[in-house]
């Protein structure tokens, strides 16, 4: 392969560069999605849908100490981006040497933590009744590869910053294929049941580890670190804090949503609900991975011409990353709203998970194509590095509007009340990001003459 250079971020028309960003990175998000989907159906079918559940409750104190790499990652790969926008080689450098000393200690210090209070976290994300015991199996197993996911997290967004998506794709594709093939053996054939699923998952961390550990030490990157790197500096570990603190806290409110969800659900419905959230969840990161894919894409060229001043392509950026997103939301709106039925029977059987889980899918993807907005405006005041706003557009979806909404519709609604929090949540927090990135728009980068 021919070797990328960050400058082209700066320098390639913008239609072209987006879609040379985002389809590396929706094809890795892709196959990490079908891995998380096909790892769900195996699950479903070959241990039972309570072992679903039980998957469930764990992902929300996973995904957060996992999550820390990510807001790390993001924080400095912003940092990056703009400094290499700028032609600032060594802050981009001990940026990233600080990402990664900020990665392993606060990811192991959690995990400990998580390991010492395994019997009160389960429960209360919502690990109850015959949850209980498949969860804390897999609990504890997974969370000994948290660490590496987390470095491997991070590495990905600096691998993107770079300019250089081909090899932050492969990076999503081996621990998916990894985990996939693990399964079958661990699962199927050994008949491991959970501690199977749990040491699949596991190893496939720790082979996306070893090839992103490669790709630094390679000359592949042009980020090549001196010892003197990795100690912290107040000023770079600030601002990866503030920017990252946007990813952070989404990935923090996610975790309270996952815990407030199997809660409020297992109320509600007992273990057949958490079921077909859990299933809801998992066509939650799966289908919607093209516009994923496009906002990872748009966040390294929006950063880099931010830095470089140029404004004029920081707003081509928008337009052409909302039009290609939306259209694409509304393809991925169309197949699920027609086929829900034919998507829960791929991963159970069980009659009273078959009956909730389709119209619990048509409410929560009901305002789909809308999303676009509200994603690329919240990625926009991150890669630019302004932490305040696009910290409050992160928000502003379930920590704002879909975590009140569970709490008020369920008592006049019942159980579908739960389910009509996600459209509406989605169009109140797309009105406001709207009017936001416009104002943006207006007053920022309409200042300089065109490039």
């Amino acid at each position: 392969m021919a070797k990328v250079s960050a400058q082209e971020l700066g320098t390639e028309p913008i239609g072209k560069l987006l879609v040379k960003q985002a389809v590396p990175a929706s094809i890795g998000i892709l196959v990490m999605s079908l891995n998380i989907l096909v790892d769900t159906i195996f699950v479903g079918n070959w241990i039972g849908s309570v072992a679903i559940a039980a998957i469930n409750v764990v992902l929300p104190v996973s995904f957060f100490i996992a999550a820390l790499g990510m807001s790390i990652g993001v924080g400095g790969s912003s940092i990056i981006s703009r400094a290499l926008g700028a032609n600032q080689n060594e802050k981009a450098l001990k940026t990233f040497g600080n990402q990664l000393t900020l990665t392993v200690s606060l990811t192991t210090i959690l995990v400990v933590f998580g390991l010492i209070y395994i019997d009160d976290l389960i429960p209360a994300f919502g690990g109850k009744g015959a949850i209980f015991e498949p969860a804390k199996i897999y609990y504890r197993i997974v969370l000994y590869g948290i660490p590496l996911l987390a470095l491997c997290m991070m590495g990905n967004t600096v691998i993107r910053a770079e300019g250089k998506p081909k090899f932050a794709m492969y990076a999503m594709l081996i621990p998916s294929v990894g985990n996939l093939v693990l399964d079958v053996i661990l699962i199927k054939f050994f008949d491991l049941g959970m501690q199977g699923a749990a040491w699949a998952t596991t190893s496939s961390y720790a082979l996306c580890f070893l090839y992103i550990l490669w790709f630094f030490l390679s000359n592949r990157s042009e980020l090549k670190l001196n010892f003197y790197h990795f100690g912290l500096n107040k000023k770079i570990v600030s601002e990866i804090s503030s920017l990252g603190f946007v990813t952070l806290s989404r990935q923090a409110i996610v975790s309270v949503t996952y815990l407030l969800m199997n809660n409020i659900l297992f109320d509600l419905g007992g273990e057949s609900s958490v079921t077909a959230y859990a299933i809801v969840g998992r066509m939650l990161m799966f289908a919607l991975f093209p516009v994923y894919g496009i906002t990872q894409g748009f966040l390294p060229i929006a950063g880099f011409n931010y830095g470089a001043q140029k404004y004029f392509r920081v707003r081509q950026s928008i337009a052409t990353a909302i039009k290609y997103a939306a259209a694409l939301a509304t393809i991925i709106f169309v197949l699920l709203m027609v086929f829900p039925e034919f998507i829960t029977g791929l991963f159970t059987q069980d009659v009273e998970v078959l009956m909730e889980t389709p119209p619990a899918m048509r409410w929560v993807f009901a305002a789909t194509p809308i999303i676009a907005i509200q994603l690329i405006g919240a990625a926009y005041f991150q890669a630019v590095g302004k932490a305040i706003p696009a910290l409050l557009l992160t928000l502003t979806r379930q920590g704002f509007f879909f975590i009140p909404l569970i709490f008020i519709l369920p008592k006049f609604y019942g159980e579908i009340g739960v389910w009509m929090a996600f459209p509406i949540s989605d169009v109140l927090s797309t009105l406001v990001t709207a009017y936001f990135l416009n104002k943006e728009v207006k007053l920022n980068l309409l200042s300089t003459a065109e490039d």
